[in-house]
């Protein structure tokens, strides 16, 4: 990262640490990984965590069928504005398929091999989207075998559908190939080590709000800034994050330090000295060219999730 202005200081007037919110603070934009349980759908874990929490509203990222177990990302409040992005992620799934007979490992294998790449993966019958043609890039790996059951690994693209591929095998097999059981073990950087369930979510609510005990929530509780963590940044000053929560772009001189090699169009976080998102942002010219500029425009926000109240505006009213 380039430091652009030295002398740049935040003031304690103004907004905190990420670290430092509230619960409160926290559910108006966070997020919690449920591992989610056989049975319900995604939908239903979701209203059942946001009855939990309390909330109005609590969404998701990334559908799982009622089969299926394992990561599931929700979002609080600002956060639910970055469902897309969640739902973007590349997923990774363990599955186990049952063959009628005995498996044999060595076409099995050579079938799993056809399964890698830009592969087409129609949605099944009973999905709720629109039944056409369209290709996902994934990996498979096989596991193990064992009998008339296989496990497999499948790294892919957000949208493939499991069951297509379990089905797609079984022609290549030439008999019928199901799918017993899944598991998502990861999407995107959440994997299962992150993961809490329904009842300790339901413990960790009880023991703050009966107990007045917060480690709990603050271990299931991440903020906004976790889902975007990946993404380029650039820090901006206090001034220049209350004109852009007000919808102003980012200017040169709001400038405290930016990421290495950015180029014009480039997606990038806006966060303050204390670490806050102020904004996801466009790029509008290179990292290269912004050491050498006085003025101008740098970025254009494209969701603001910094509320204006946070801090003031660095512009002035011109005089009458």
């Amino acid at each position: 990262m380039i430091t652009i202005d030295n002398d740049a200081k935040t003031s304690n007037a103004h907004g905190c640490s990420p670290s430092e919110r509230t619960i409160e603070e926290l559910l108006e934009a966070g997020m919690i990984v449920i591992d989610k349980p056989q049975g319900p759908n995604s939908h239903q874990v979701s209203a059942w965590a946001r009855d939990i929490l309390g909330l109005e509203k609590l969404g998701h990222g990334g559908t799982l069928d009622p089969f299926a177990t394992g990561v599931l990302v929700l979002l609080s409040g600002r956060s639910m504005r970055l469902a897309k992005k969640v739902l973007s992620h590349d997923k990774t799934y363990v599955g186990v398929l049952r063959a009628p007979n005995k498996f044999d490992e060595q076409a099995l294998e050579r079938a799993i091999a056809q399964m890698c790449g830009q592969v087409y993966n129609v949605p099944p019958e009973i999905s709720a989207v629109k039944i056409q043609v369209r290709s996902r890039k994934m990996e498979t790996v096989l596991l193990e075998v064992d009998g008339r059951d296989a496990a497999i690994q499948v790294t892919c693209e957000a949208g493939t559908y499991i069951r297509t591929l379990a089905r797609d095998l079984g022609l290549l097999l030439g008999h019928p190939v199901e799918l017993k059981e899944l598991r998502r073990t990861q999407s995107g950087r959440f994997m299962e080590s992150h993961c809490v369930t329904l009842q300790e979510l339901k413990d960790a609510v009880w023991l703050w709000r009966e107990k007045g005990q917060e480690q709990a929530m603050r271990k299931i509780l991440a903020p906004i800034e976790s889902l975007v963590s990946d993404l380029p940044t650039v820090i901006v000053k206090d001034g220049a994050a209350g004109a852009i929560a007000h919808g102003a772009p980012l200017m040169r001189p709001g400038v405290v330090a930016i990421d290495e090699d950015l180029e014009r169009g480039d997606s990038v976080r806006l966060l303050t000295l204390k670490g806050e998102l102020v904004s996801m942002a466009s790029m509008l010219t290179r990292t290269e060219m912004i050491t050498e500029m006085d003025s101008g425009e740098v970025a254009r926000p494209d969701l603001v999730f910094l509320p204006p109240e946070t801090y003031p505006k660095a512009w002035k009213k011109s005089p009458e």
